[in-house]
């Protein structure tokens, strides 16, 4: 079967197909002994060998995994502070990576996979894949709030896309809110409680897309039903 190069790489897990293209560009595979730097080289899977690092490249066996991170993991596969990560709570003989990020202090559903490709189609900015997290924030949102978080809000100089804010319960002092994003930037859903002036107290993603965590324990995982993995390919 004949593939592009930074595909068949990506789907070897040697990295996403837009780092892979980086890699060809390059000069860091190659095929049948001789460099290529070409991002149109196609292959046969069949018959063509692949070299990167000196390192012979083969489609490995496909890894989808949901993990219910637990807070005070960093979403890395190492830490240069030596913090726990995401990694250690696996148990597992492939080598995985996570789907996006998590921040250290929030839990929830998190994608681990050595599927390149898919990571790159996931986490791509023009795919918006639907990200759903529940919140403990202080004080209760308005009616305004929520209209705002609708219009889209400034967070470090650009307009946020529209998001829905839901509240479903409050007291006094706290409540517990449903928030849904379609973006990936660094710290949103924190950054733009903090902008209607709600801070989070606690927050935790339990939805990405239609796989939801549900009664998943924290700190443990589980791999995705071949329906699930399906679902993902066609984002």
């Amino acid at each position: 079967m004949e593939v592009r190069l930074q595909k068949f790489l990506a789907e070897a897990g040697i990295a996403s197909r837009r780092k892979a293209e980086e890699l060809i560009v390059m000069g860091k595979v190659q095929v049948n002994g001789k460099v290529m730097t070409e991002l149109g080289t196609k292959i046969d899977t069949n018959k063509d060998i692949v070299f990167y690092q000196n390192q012979k490249v083969e489609i490995k066996n496909l890894i989808y995994i949901m993990l219910h991170k637990p807070e005070g993991y960093v979403t890395t596969v190492k830490d240069q502070f030596q913090r726990p990560t995401v990694m250690d709570l696996l148990d597992i003989s492939e080598r995985v990576y996570p789907v996006g990020r998590l921040d250290y202090d929030t839990s929830g559903l998190l994608l681990l996979t050595n599927d390149g490709d898919l990571t790159y189609r996931l986490t791509h900015p023009k795919h918006n894949i639907e990200k759903t997290y529940e919140a403990k924030v202080f004080g209760t949102p308005s009616e305004q709030d929520i209209v705002q978080f609708y219009k889209g809000i400034i967070i470090d100089g650009k307009k946020t896309e529209p998001a829905k804010l839901e509240i479903l319960q409050k007291d006094k002092k706290y409540a517990t809110v449903r928030i849904v994003i379609h973006e990936g930037r660094n710290r949103q859903v924190r950054k733009m409680c903090d902008a209607i002036q709600h801070p989070v107290a606690k927050l935790k993603r339990i939805a990405t897309g239609t796989l939801y965590l549900k009664n998943l324990p924290k700190g443990k995982y589980r791999y995705l039903t071949q329906k699930e993995i399906d679902y993902l390919k066609k984002q």
